[in-house]
Formats: C-alpha cells, sequence, structure tokens
C-alpha cells in the first residue's frame, strides 16, 4: 500500500487536521466538527448518528495522488474506505495479468467501498486514482465492530423490526412526525391502546382508519390505492410498524404504530408543534403523493407472485404499459409478466449484477438507475438506464452471458424475471396462438385471452374465452371481423371498440382505395346452396357490411368529401343496397341511415360557394366571431406569404394539403423563376430547415413565429431572420392586468376547445405514421400544438419584458391564478403550458421575483408543478386526467408522444403480416380524444353573457418571442447573476 502524503489542501479546513490525529489523540470538540462535516457526505447521509459517532471516533483520513493503486483485484482486505474528494477507477481482469484490466466504473464524491472485509473474501477489483483524492478508512476490526454492535439511543427507541430501508431519510423522518402530530392534533381518538386476542397493542393506528383519514386530508389523495402507497413510503422506512412486523400496509383492520409511539413516553405535540405541522401538512401530502406509488409498486412486486390478489395485478399491468422495454410485447404477455415478476434493489454504485460467461438464469428491466455493459478486453461499450432491458438474449438463445453488468450509481432497482418463468410464458403464448395458412404461409395469427364476462344478461353462460387479431393480411384481418361481427341491436361497448380499432386504423395497412373493393367483394350473393341458404347467408353477410361500411363513414365524416375512390364506392355500395331490399326486406332497417351519410357527405361539396374556404396566412379565421369555427380541410385554400432573400416576400394561394413541390411551383410561376429553388422553414433564432419535395402540412408546421423562406440552394446560408420575428419589445402588462384571471381563463378555454373539437381523430395517425406516407394534411392537430407553444411563450415574454419587479411578482401571481381556472374547467392544455411557461429558465432563475411572491401562491404553484412530474411517464398527471368527466381539453403533447411511443417501440409489419396489437394499441390511445369530447363544452353562462370581446380578442391574438436565447438574455438583464 502506498503511503498518505501528510499535507493537507486548503479547502480541507479545520474538520481534516481533526481526522488526522490519531484517534486516541482526539477531543470531544474534534468528533463534533468531524460529525458536523460528514453528515454532508452522500455516503453518509443515511447513518444512525450514534453509527456516524463511532465513524468519527475510529476513522484516518488519506489523501492520494493520481494513478495510486489503493488495492489489487485477488488481494485481501484490510480496510473499509469512502470517498470525500475526487474519483477513483474499477478495474477488473478475467485472467491473473493485471495489466490487461478494463475499466468497468468510476467511483465518485459520496461512495464507498472495501465491504469484503467482513468476511475475508478477494477483492473483486482493482482501486486506481483517477485525480487526486481524499478518503475516509476505516480498519478491518473496527469496520466488523460498527457493523456487528446494535445502536440503542435513549432518544431514539430501536426498531422492532427490521425495515426495507435501514435508515429513514430525513425528509421521510419530518413526514411521519408531521402525520402523527397532526393525528394527534385533529383526531386523538386514532392513536390509542387497542386489544385484540386478549392482548393489548399500545398506542396504535387502524389502517383503514389511516386510510379513510389520509383521504380527508388533501385533494391530491385521489383513491384508497394511492393512500395505501402514501402509507407504505412510511412503512418501508420504518417510520410507520406494522405490530406484527409485516413490510406490507394494508387497508384493513390491523394495528400500526408511529416510531416516535415506540417508546413509553412519547410525548404529546406541542401547540408550537401543532401550527408548525399545521403548515407543512399539504406539502408532506404532496410530497408522499409524489412517491407513493413507486413504493405501491414495490410493495406489491415484495409479495411472492401466488400472494398478489387482481387488484395486484392490474397495478402491476398498468405500469408495465408504460416501461420502454415492454412496449412491443403484446397485452397477453405484460398480464403474464405481472403474475412472475420479482423487485430486486441493489444499495451500492459498482456492484456486479452478473459477469460475462456466466450462465443466464433471468431478464431485467430498469426501474430506477443506470447499469455499465462491460465486456473484457472493450471496456465499458454502453450505459442502459431507466425503461431498458437486459440479459434476455442469453436466455432465448441458451447461451452464456455476452457481458457483464455492473451498477453505474447507488440504489438501483430492476425488475426481473427468471428463467424459469420467462420460457412457460413463451411456451403459454404459443400454446394460446391459432395460426391459419394459406399455401404453407400465415395469413392471420389468433390468441386466445380470457372473455372477462362470464355471464350474458339473459343469464347464459358465455364462452370463458375469446380469440383476438394479433396480427394478419389485411383482407384476412377484414374478412374475420366481418365473420365474427355480431348483429344484435345492441352492441356491447367491446365488441365496437374491436370494430373500431380496424376502421379507425385500416389507412396504416389497406387504405381506402384497398378497402373499398374487398368490402364490394365481401357483399355479393354466394352462389353454392339451396334458395333459403343462400338468402340466410345473403342478409346477415350483408347486414355485418352495412354495419362496418356505416362505421367506417361516420369516422371518416367529411374527410370522405376529399377521397374520390371513397365517394364513389358510397354511392354505388348504396345503390347496390336499395337494389337489395326489394330481394331482402330485412336490409331495409338500415338503409336510411345509409342514405342520410351518402347524402351528407355527397351533396355538400357540390354548394358552388362551399367547394372550399380561404384561409389567411396565420389561420386566424378573425371573420368568425359570430359562428363557430370550421375544421380546416385539405382543399381548403390559403393566401400565404413566402419571402424571398431579400426579405420581400410573394404572396400565393395553394391548397392546405399541398406538397412542397407544389408550393415551389407555385412560388415560381408568381416569380417568373426558372432556377431550382428550396423552400426553408426559419425560426426567429435562426434555424433553418430544408424541406423534403413530399412534406405536406408546410403551412401548419411551423414554430410560432417561424416564416417560409424561398432561394436557391446555393443562397442558403446567406438567409437570415425578418425583424417582425423577433416578435413584441413591450410587454401587453397595462390591458393584461385590467382584465380578471378568470374571465381570462374561460376565454382562453373557449378558444382551445374550438381548435381542439376541429383535431379529426384521424389526424392524430396521420401525425404518427408520417403526414408523407398519406398524403395528408394535420392542420387542425399542427395549429393545436402550436397554440401550446404560444401560450407557453407567451407567459415568459410577459415576464421578461416587465422590468419592475413588484410588477412581475404581480404577474407570477396572476398567471398562476389563471392556471387555476383553466385547471377547474379542465383544460389542462393551457393549464401545463403556462406551468411549463413559469418553469423556463429565463422564469424560473429570476430568484428575486420569485423570493417576494406570497407563501400562498408558492405552495399552490408546487403543488402544480408536481403534476408536470415526467416519472412513470407522467404518473401524476395520468392520476389526476382519470378522475376527470368530459368534456376536458387534454395535455395534447404527451398524447402525441403515448402514439410515437407504441409507434417507434412496435414493428407495422411482422414477418409480412400487420402487427394488428400495434393498431390496438394506438387506437385505444385516441380513444382517449374520443373520449375528452364525449360530452360537449357549455361556456359558464354567467361569464359568457358578459361583453368580454376585449378578452377574446387578446387572448386569440398573443404576441409573443419565441427566441429562447433572447428570452434567457432579457432574464440576465432583469436579474444579473448574482456573485
Amino acid at each position: 500500500m502506498v503511503a498518505a502524503h501528510t499535507s493537507h489542501s486548503s479547502s480541507s479546513g479545520e474538520w481534516i487536521a481533526c481526522l488526522d490525529k490519531r484517534p486516541l489523540e482526539r477531543s470531544s470538540e474534534d468528533v463534533d466538527i468531524i460529525f458536523t462535516r460528514l453528515k454532508e457526505v452522500k455516503a453518509f447521509e443515511k447513518f444512525h448518528p450514534n453509527l456516524l459517532q463511532q465513524i468519527c471516533l475510529c476513522g484516518y483520513y488519506e489523501n492520494l495522488e493520481k494513478g495510486i493503486t489503493l488495492f489489487r483485484q485477488g488481494d485481501i482486505g484490510t480496510n473499509w474506505y469512502a470517498v470525500l474528494t475526487g474519483s477513483l477507477d474499477v478495474k477488473v481482469s478475467d485472467t491473473s495479468n493485471h495489466q490487461d484490466a478494463v475499466t468497468i466504473c468510476t467511483l465518485g464524491i459520496g461512495t464507498a467501498f472495501g465491504e469484503s472485509i467482513l468476511d475475508n473474501t478477494p477483492r473483486h477489483a482493482t482501486i486506481v486514482t483517477r485525480e487526486y483524492s481524499e478518503l475516509l478508512r476505516i480498519e478491518q476490526k473496527d469496520f466488523k465492530a460498527l457493523w456487528e454492535t446494535p445502536l440503542i439511543e435513549p432518544h431514539i427507541p430501536h426498531r422492532p423490526t427490521k425495515t426495507i430501508a435501514q435508515v429513514p431519510s430525513e425528509k421521510i423522518l419530518r413526514a411521519g412526525k408531521i402525520l402523527r402530530n397532526t393525528i394527534l392534533s385533529r383526531a386523538p381518538h386514532m392513536i390509542r391502546d387497542r386489544k385484540y386476542h386478549l392482548k393489548t397493542y399500545r398506542q396504535c393506528c387502524v389502517g383503514t382508519e389511516l386510510v379513510d383519514w389520509m383521504m380527508q386530508q388533501s385533494p391530491c389523495v385521489h383513491s384508497r390505492t394511492q393512500a395505501v402507497g402514501m402509507w407504505q413510503v412510511l412503512l418501508e422506512e420504518g417510520v410507520l410498524n406494522h405490530v406484527d412486523q409485516e413490510h406490507h400496509f394494508q387497508d384493513k383492520y390491523l394495528f400500526y404504530r408511529f416510531l416516535d409511539d415506540e417508546r413509553e413516553d412519547a410525548p404529546l405535540p406541542t401547540e408550537e408543534e401543532k401550527k408548525e405541522c399545521d403548515e407543512e401538512l399539504q406539502d408532506t401530502m404532496l410530497l408522499l403523493s409524489q412517491i407513493g406509488p413507486d413504493a405501491h409498486m414495490r410493495m406489491i412486486l415484495r409479495k411472492p407472485p401466488g400472494q398478489r390478489t387482481v387488484d395486484d395485478l392490474e397495478f402491476i399491468y398498468e405500469e408495465l404499459l408504460h416501461i420502454k422495454a415492454l412496449s412491443h410485447l403484446s397485452t397477453t404477455v405484460k398480464r403474464e409478466l405481472a403474475g412472475v415478476l420479482i423487485f430486486e434493489s441493489h444499495p451500492k454504485a459498482g456492484t456486479v449484477l452478473f459477469n460475462q460467461g456466466e450462465e443466464g438464469t433471468s431478464w431485467y428491466i430498469i426501474l430506477k438507475g443506470s447499469v455499465n455493459v462491460v465486456i473484457y478486453g472493450k471496456g465499458v461499450v454502453c450505459t442502459l438506464h431507466e425503461g431498458d432491458d437486459f440479459g434476455k438474449l442469453a436466455l432465448v438463445n441458451d447461451a452464456p452471458r455476452a457481458a457483464s453488468i455492473v451498477l453505474r450509481e447507488d440504489n438501483c432497482h430492476f425488475l426481473r424475471v427468471d428463467k424459469e418463468d420467462f420460457n412457460r410464458i413463451l411456451r403459454d403464448v404459443e400454446a394460446n396462438t391459432v395460426r391459419l395458412k394459406e399455401h404453407d404461409q400465415d395469413v392471420l395469427v389468433l390468441e386466445k385471452i380470457p372473455a372477462g364476462n362470464r355471464v350474458s344478461n339473459q343469464g347464459n353462460s358465455q364462452p370463458q374465452h375469446k380469440y383476438i387479431v394479433m396480427s394478419g393480411t389485411p383482407e384476412k384481418i377484414l374478412e374475420h371481423f366481418l365473420e365474427t361481427m355480431r348483429l344484435e341491436a345492441t352492441l356491447n361497448e367491446a365488441t365496437d371498440s374491436v370494430l373500431n380499432d380496424f376502421v379507425m386504423m385500416h389507412c396504416v395497412f389497406m387504405p381506402n382505395s384497398q378497402l373499398c373493393p374487398a368490402l364490394m367483394a365481401q357483399y355479393p350473393f354466394p352462389s353454392q346452396g339451396t334458395e333459403q341458404e343462400k338468402m340466410d347467408y345473403a342478409l346477415n353477410n350483408k347486414r355485418r357490411v352495412i354495419r362496418l361500411v356505416l362505421q367506417w363513414a361516420a369516422l371518416y365524416g367529411d374527410l370522405l368529401q376529399e377521397d374520390e375512390a371513397a365517394m364513389a364506392f358510397l354511392e354505388e355500395f348504396y345503390v347496390s343496397v336499395s337494389d337489395d331490399t326489394r330481394m331482402i326486406a330485412a336490409l331495409k332497417e338500415q338503409l336510411p341511415e345509409l342514405e342520410k351519410i351518402v347524402k351528407q357527405v355527397s351533396e355538400e361539396p357540390k354548394a358552388p360557394q362551399k367547394k372550399h374556404k380561404v384561409l389567411l396566412q396565420l389561420f386566424n379565421t378573425s371573420d368568425d366571431r359570430a359562428q363557430k369555427r370550421q375544421p380546416i380541410r385539405g382543399s381548403d385554400e390559403v393566401l400565404f406569404k413566402v419571402y424571398c432573400i431579400d426579405q420581400t416576400y410573394t404572396t400565393i394561394r395553394v391548397p392546405v394539403s399541398s406538397s412542397v413541390k407544389e408550393v415551389i411551383s407555385a412560388v415560381a410561376d408568381k416569380l417568373g423563376s426558372g432556377e431550382s429553388l428550396i423552400i426553408v422553414k426559419m425560426s426567429s433564432g435562426g434555424e433553418k430547415v430544408v424541406l423534403k419535395p413530399h412534406d405536406v402540412s408546410v403551412f401548419t408546421t411551423l414554430s410560432v413565429n417561424g416564416r417560409l423562406f424561398v432561394c436557391p440552394r446555393d443562397q442558403f446560408d446567406s438567409l437570415v431572420p425578418l425583424p417582425e420575428q423577433e416578435g413584441p419589445s413591450a410587454g401587453t402588462i397595462g390591458t393584461f392586468e385590467l382584465m380578471s384571471s378568470k374571465d381570462l381563463a374561460h376565454q382562453m378555454t373557449i378558444y382551445d376547445w374550438e381548435l381542439f373539437n376541429c383535431v379529426h381523430e384521424l389526424e392524430l395517425i396521420y401525425h404518427t405514421f408520417g403526414r408523407h406516407n398519406f398524403k395528408k394534411t394535420t392542420a387542425n392537430l399542427d395549429l393545436f400544438l402550436r397554440r401550446f407553444n404560444e401560450i407557453q411563450f407567451w407567459v415568459v415574454t410577459e415576464i421578461c419584458l416587465c422590468s419592475q419587479l413588484s410588477k412581475r411578482v404581480q404577474l407570477l401571481k396572476k398567471y398562476i391564478k389563471i392556471a387555476a381556472h383553466c385547471k377547474e374547467y379542465k383544460n389542462l392544455n393551457s393549464f401545463f403550458a403556462i406551468i411549463m411557461g413559469l418553469s423556463n429558465v429565463a422564469v424560473s432563475r429570476l430568484s428575486l421575483t420569485w423570493e417576494k411572491l406570497p407563501s400562498k401562491f408558492k405552495k399552490i404553484y408546487a403543488e402544480f408543478e408536481s403534476l408536470m412530474d415526467p416519472s412513470r411517464n407522467h404518473r401524476a398527471y395520468r392520476l389526476t386526467v382519470a378522475k376527470l368527466d368530459p368534456p376536458i381539453i387534454p395535455f395534447m403533447p404527451l398524447l402525441i408522444k403515448d402514439m410515437t411511443f407504441t409507434h417507434e417501440g412496435n414493428k407495422t409489419f411482422t414477418d409480412n403480416l400487420v402487427n394488428f396489437e400495434k393498431m390496438r394499441m394506438i387506437a385505444n390511445t385516441v380513444r382517449t380524444v374520443k373520449f375528452c369530447r364525449s360530452q360537449s363544452f357549455n361556456p359558464d353562462a354567467a361569464l359568457t353573457n358578459k361583453n368580454h370581446q376585449d378578452v377574446r380578442s387578446y387572448v386569440r391574438q398573443l404576441n409573443v418571442i419565441d427566441n429562447q436565447r433572447t428570452l434567457s438574455q432579457m432574464s440576465h438583464r432583469l436579474e444579473p447573476r448574482r456573485a
């Protein structure tokens, strides 16, 4: 071992001098100084105070230069270490030759290593200083004594049960104290001695009563399940204990005791403490509501698989839907996994989960943290993060591990599937799979799943299983849905959704040009059988086709007017059904509905003035004051300015659905240019994107202050933004502050609802799979998404243009109030846009402004900000939305993210068959939009009847700066960075 240097850096200070003394020479004052400093070191932040005191008495200080080997792989250890400053490399060799050792991870400040001294096993790795480093060292004999000695403190009772977390964190200790003191203050009868089976349990609470109480304390607690998760947080850390030492909190008549009540003479809270707890209660509830779902998940996953309830399995399944590594798996496989997944956690960075060459026994999914993938001779080849998986290849191929997996950070959590369960699930899936073949090729793949409902409304028993389509050729999928369609007068929701999945998603794999002929092919009379058999078959078959056509036409609506093949099919189909009603009277009941749809879509465009409307450049349709906003269609024409390199412009009039190639042609005609031109999107910050010839939605996908430019390709580098793209130079606070927050939120919601209501469900699909693949515009969706950015930048712009500190504080309050009213109106799109505007770095860094904000508003903002928490795929937001009834204006960027997540994680075609499981998942997300609009939005009559034309105009014509760099510069001028 290399001797440590004895000199100290000037930054080490007094505590290093104390630590550098021999343990027997340290005074009590020395120990106190060391204790105060070590409490701030990450490696010791959760240590019991008594344990930390003992470390102060026996620890040694060492400082080492760069490149010093602390110990080698294979050595027998004599010391335990914690890193105070600097960093060290961990190197592993698969031979006895240390020259071929590769670095598998780096230990930074606050990490600890060397636990192998407990059992005298050889060191697993070589440790080398990466830079000048300072360490705390504890010798083997002292470390063993610390490890084995129980720590009991007179004023902190020893816990009667081994908790999941060895030492509770300060935050959770404080949370437990606040909840206990609040209960003693508001409902003291809940904590009392209780008798059960002749045994007395001191100072206990009942699980059900704790859940009831928590649900009454805060609006952020939506369900009993959520409350259970929040109590589980305290149970995991030993701040609350089950009297019989169980680790799972249950909403049952079971006894639980707070940590403070473990001691006989636990004091009651003073009046001062009661007041403090009242003030901190909502912050505590918010904290527990954020971390409760994770604790609940861990609680369920720690149960043996056989003990998981139906609710437990459903909870796990819901979580699995948002894990990236599982996105490609079928619903059946995810539900199977819910029953076998095991929770596994490791506290220390550098832990080797498994080594290259070992037999594969498990598949892992990262729930929290990250790991390094290490290959001998190459070192760290990649890093895997939350949502990634590893270890599956060795199970599938029954081969040795291809790499070693090493924890990259402390406190990593995993979901584990063991080999036996993994293989069983694969076998079960294959056993429940039915494959229909033609010419030795799969043409339809079905999977048997539980049917759910066991008894029909008439009391008849129903089949306990059903078959769902997993993949197939487009024609076979259509044929299957027609054959299995039930023709009862009232179709149940499940049957409807299955048909809707096909109708909504067929454009991806079977466009109308293929679907329409296929439907006509399914419609004719059969050529074999008796007359009666032919008639029965024809009746049922035709009714099914008519039913499907009606659903298809209802979904597409006015969009059919833009599809000549679909229009021709509808008219031909209507004639065929009309002719058939003469021979088959039973078809007459469906004819009026079909006739109504055909007239609706075929007659409207024939009116001379209604073929298309002309839209202004910014799509504000400012003439819509007295009439309902109409959706933009691809055939509508737009008057649009396209700018040249000298910043002059030409105005073109083209259809909204025009491709870039068609726009270039229109511009070239106006300019009389024969040159080869390109179209460029230019943002206010100067970012330039050359559009591809086949791109569509050219006009509506611009950024808030974006513009279109045209130029020869060789002049691209000379393009610069227009002065008008910079945005306003003065704020509108003079106008804005005179308007009530409620009126502003109300008018914003009316406008947002108009925009949202114009978005066709199919636009979401076109956006996800690529507009150019369908040659369709997504103008309405684009404008709604742009509105989100506009509101976000409006918030930042107004605050950064406000030079007076007191006025900025008033603006913060105003925006928080508007956000609260938007949330009340269930306008989540604007609500999130405002909160994201307030959390923009140009606003959040204005510390002088935020310091002046009253604590009441800070708390409201903190609660709102918690709903933006992206962890577990925005679980906080999803829990909130799940409790709302329509009408709702959803957080649209998250819906888009969900669809993109599913699309990118799953192939559209597998083995040349349509992956219909993917279609089903995306259709399910699109149905969220349908649910949000299932009730119409009725504006508040009391507010609508007032004359709010000024507010209405203001919220529809926001002027903003959308250049983040400009906003940041303005922010720094308002409040320069503190020295």
